[in-house]
This record gives C-alpha cells, sequence and structure tokens, in this order.
C-alpha cells in the first residue's frame, strides 16, 4: 500500500508540474495585457511589467513562480484588484464554491442511489417511467436551464427564494443554486446505481440470501446497496470536480460571490496571474480528488490488488 501510494503521489505531482508549464506558457502567449487601460503611457505599462516581474524571459518567470507557488504565495492580482494577494481572493470565496459543489454531491447523490435502488427492487411500471424521464431531463438539459426555470417560477413569480446571493441568509441563497447543480447528478448516479443494481440482484449470493428467508430490507442493505455504491465512488470524484468547474454560469447568474465568477472575471480582464492560480488550483483539486478515489475504491473493494499483484 505504501509503495502503490508513493508511486501515485509521484505521478501525480508531475503531471501538476506538467499542467503548470502548460497554462503558464499558453498565457504568456495569449494575446492582450493586464493592463489594458487606455490612460496608461507605454512608459506607464512598461513600468508596471518590470514592477510585477513580466520583462524577464519566461523561462525565469516561471521557475520564480513555482518557488513562490511551493511557498503557498500565489502572486498578486494585476488588475480585478491591483496588488491584492490571489491567497486573499481563494480564501475569501472558496469555500462559497466548495460549499454549493458538496451540498449539489450529496443531494444529488442521495436522491439518484434511492431513485436508482428503488427502480431496480420494485419493478414497478410507474417508477421505471419517472426514472426514464427524470435521468434522460437530467442528462439532456444544461444546469443554467434548470436555474433560468428557478429564477422566473420560484424566485421571481413565486418570490419564495432570492434571486441573488444575500450573505444575510447564505443558506436559503443557495437553494437554487444547489437544485440546479444537482439534477445532472441524480441522473448520473441513478443510472449507475440501477444498472449496477440489476446485475447484483441477479448474483448467486442474492439469490441465496432469499432462499435463506432473509428479508428484503436486510437485502437492500447488506447486499445491493454494499455491492452498488462501488461504480458510483468511482464516478462521484468526476462529478464532484464537475460541478465546481461547471458552476461558473450559475455562479454568474444568482450573483454567487465564488471562485467561478472570480474566474470569469478574470478572463474578461486579461488578468493572468488570477486565471493561472485558478486553473492550478481546479487542476490539482481533479488530481487530489482521483488519488484519493483510488485509495477509498481499493478499501472498497477488496478485489482490487495495488499494482496488479498483492503487495
Amino acid at each position: 500500500m505504501g509503495r502503490y501510494l508513493r508511486k501515485r503521489i509521484l505521478i501525480s505531482v508531475s503531471i501538476l508540474f506538467l499542467i503548470l508549464l502548460i497554462l503558464f506558457l499558453l498565457l504568456q502567449f495569449m494575446p492582450g495585457s493586464p493592463f489594458n487601460d487606455a490612460k496608461l503611457s507605454e512608459e506607464q505599462v512598461e513600468a508596471l511589467r518590470k514592477q510585477y516581474g513580466l520583462d524577464q524571459p519566461v523561462i525565469v518567470q516561471f521557475f520564480k513562480y513555482v518557488g513562490n507557488m511551493l511557498r503557498g504565495d500565489f502572486g498578486v492580482s494585476y488588475s480585478i484588484s491591483p496588488n491584492t494577494p490571489i491567497t486573499t481572493l481563494l480564501v475569501n470565496r472558496f469555500p462559497i464554491t466548495l460549499k454549493i459543489g458538496f451540498a449539489s454531491l450529496i443531494f444529488g447523490t442521495v436522491a439518484g442511489v434511492t431513485l436508482g435502488l428503488v427502480t431496480a427492487f420494485f419493478r414497478n411500471r410507474f417508477v421505471k417511467i419517472l426514472y426514464s424521464l427524470f435521468t434522460m431531463l437530467g442528462i439532456a438539459i444544461p444546469s443554467y436551464l434548470f436555474a433560468m426555470f428557478f429564477s422566473w417560477f420560484i424566485g421571481y413569480k413565486a418570490e419564495l427564494l432570492p434571486l441573488l446571493y444575500d450573505f444575510r441568509s447564505p443558506f436559503v441563497s443557495t437553494v437554487m443554486p444547489v437544485a440546479a447543480l444537482s439534477f445532472s447528478v441524480t441522473a448520473v448516479i441513478a443510472r449507475f446505481t440501477k444498472s449496477e443494481a440489476e446485475d447484483v440482484m441477479k448474483s448467486d449470493y442474492v439469490m441465496l440470501a432469499r432462499c435463506s428467508g432473509l428479508g428484503s430490507g436486510s437485502i437492500m442493505v447488506k447486499y445491493i446497496l454494499r455491492n452498488s455504491l462501488i461504480p458510483v465512488i468511482t464516478v462521484m470524484a468526476g462529478l464532484l470536480v464537475g460541478l465546481l468547474t461547471g458552476s461558473l454560469v450559475i455562479e454568474k447568474m444568482f450573483s454567487i460571490p465564488g471562485i467561478g465568477g472570480l474566474l470569469t472575471t478574470a478572463i474578461e480582464s486579461n488578468d493572468y496571474s488570477v486565471v493561472l492560480a485558478l486553473s492550478f488550483v481546479y487542476s490539482a483539486l481533479y488530481i487530489v480528488v482521483m488519488l484519493i478515489l483510488d485509495l477509498v475504491y481499493c478499501v472498497v473493494d477488496p478485489r482490487v490488488r495495488l499494482g496488479g499483484k498483492p503487495e
């Protein structure tokens, strides 16, 4: 286990370094400048470039950036909030995005597992129609369309929930964003759960449990639910990162002060340092989640052999 963990960490760090290099080069060679203010003269722009070290060779800038990043310094914002440390921007905004992402994942997972198990276990025609309709709509329709629907009917017409994010009532303000983001999660989880549950129900050990007189509830909890969670755990990692990166439009629609809105604003204003830091954070988050998933998957499913053979 230790050797496998060290190998995975080494691979993850190498991938992160490569991603950072590619992001840094792409941003360096993009047209435009973070100092596009028409009021600035060429001398002032050049002075600003020298102040932030942008006049140095690209390779020097890169390794200096890596060294600072290892100390927890992602640089400062150039145009969004001049000279404000990016870590300060992240600390203020990242918890809000994480809260919405995790809430959407948990709510969607619980709803999806429940719908998938009920559909597979009871084999009711009405439940199957509801399952097919819900999963089709959840996968086919983007989350921002659900957000527009909720905003119009629940926020504007019924006036039951606030249309925009309010710091005084953060829980109520995130109900519609979480509901909109969790639709696709519910649909994906339900399909995985139903497919796996149907396979488990046909297995020999489930048939033996039924012949032994074990109740339906015990069979559901001890055998079907536990074994059906393996593919769900696999897909949850990608869904979590997808929620965090895919919430850019949702955050804009509800004026949520998360990192999604910060990233779009940074791209619009050519604030390269903020774009680079947020892109790297997203990449690191994805790799860390996938690393944790590998370890959890090995614990949940004893049949998995680390490195292809037992240690």
